[in-house]
């Protein structure tokens, strides 16, 4: 599961663009092979008065953290690859704000840990995870 959350200013992000940014994040892992419904995007606004920068308020901000669980980054390079991936997904949506600042960072959590609405999800690849994929749904296995 890639669990998405954007913190932001008011008025950085537009309701069309939240839904715009949130179905290019799925379309990425769904090419990738992951259930659609594994991936949520969650937009928390935050006052600038609440987003802090270096101890002081930041007036337009944007921090995004980002826990992988349904698959691993195999090496550096697959680290990288997937840094320069959400660095060119983020950019047009930050590129219109010149004084912003922005920054992610992306957690890999073990899949032992992860359950969906009390289930262990099926093993990467497998055919029981491909049928959840085509159902778009969490089933017995």
């Amino acid at each position: 599961m890639p669990l998405w959350m954007i913190h932001h200013t008011p008025g950085l992000i537009s309701d069309e663009d939240k839904r715009e940014l949130s179905a290019r994040i799925t379309d990425h892992y769904e090419k990738a092979g992951l259930p659609r419904f594994y991936v949520i995007t969650i937009f928390n606004e935050i006052r600038p008065e609440d987003f802090h920068v270096g101890g002081e308020p930041t007036p337009v901000g944007l921090r995004v953290v980002i826990d992988h669980i349904a698959r691993r980054a195999a090496d550096k390079a697959d680290r990288q690859r997937i840094a320069r991936w959400i660095n060119w997904l983020m950019t047009p949506f930050v590129e219109a704000h010149p004084d912003l600042h922005w920054e992610f960072h992306v957690d890999e959590t073990s899949e032992d840990l992860w359950m969906i609405n009390g289930i262990a999800p099926p093993p990467g690849g497998s055919d029981a995870e491909k049928a959840w994929a085509q159902a778009n749904a969490v089933s017995a296995y």
